[in-house]
């Protein structure tokens, strides 16, 4: 394999996950995993990358003293989140008060699947569409299962009886 075919298969990671909307949670993803390691502690025990909306970082905090020491700190941890994400991913923080998540458990529950969902149902629509031009069938259905499920887990949503009104 050349450099040109892993240069296209990044580029079709690239492309695939911008037109499903996915590079912000790629990102948090990211940040979480590695937040601890990002602003160190006594920091990481009582804050938490909760989402990134419009190029906005949703940090919930602790408490309101806590919220009031990072409005202080908020350039240098912007600074900060920029050199690990990219120059535009992040442009602001908002901090709010809120639960912060076992650390322990967070980033790797959203990062390890379940066993039960290792065989899963048939792809969504717009997962079918974004993967069709890849040309390779089997390298094309390992898309779509990777693809689906990372949605799965990003937004798990149960099921919903069509009778009822939502």
């Amino acid at each position: 394999m050349g450099s040109g075919t892993l240069d296209s298969f990044g580029s079709i990671l690239s492309g695939v996950s911008k037109r499903l909307g996915l590079e912000p949670r790629l990102i948090e993803l990211r940040l979480q995993h590695r937040w601890h390691d990002l602003v160190g502690e006594p920091m990481a025990s009582h804050t938490w990358p909760a989402q990134i909306r419009f190029k906005k970082l949703y940090l919930l905090v602790r408490n309101p003293v806590w919220l009031q020491q990072l409005t202080y700190l908020k350039p240098a941890l912007l600074t900060k989140l920029q050199a690990e994400s990219g120059p535009e991913c992040v442009t602001d923080i908002a901090f709010r008060v809120g639960e912060i998540p076992d650390s322990t458990t967070a980033a790797s529950d959203l990062l390890v699947a379940s066993p039960q969902s290792s065989h899963l149902a048939e792809p969504l629509p717009e997962v079918v569409s974004h993967t069709a031009a890849i040309q390779d069938p089997s390298l094309r259905e390992r898309f779509r299962e990777v693809i689906s499920k990372y949605l799965a887990q990003v937004h798990p949503q149960p099921a919903r009886d069509p009778s009822q009104a939502p």
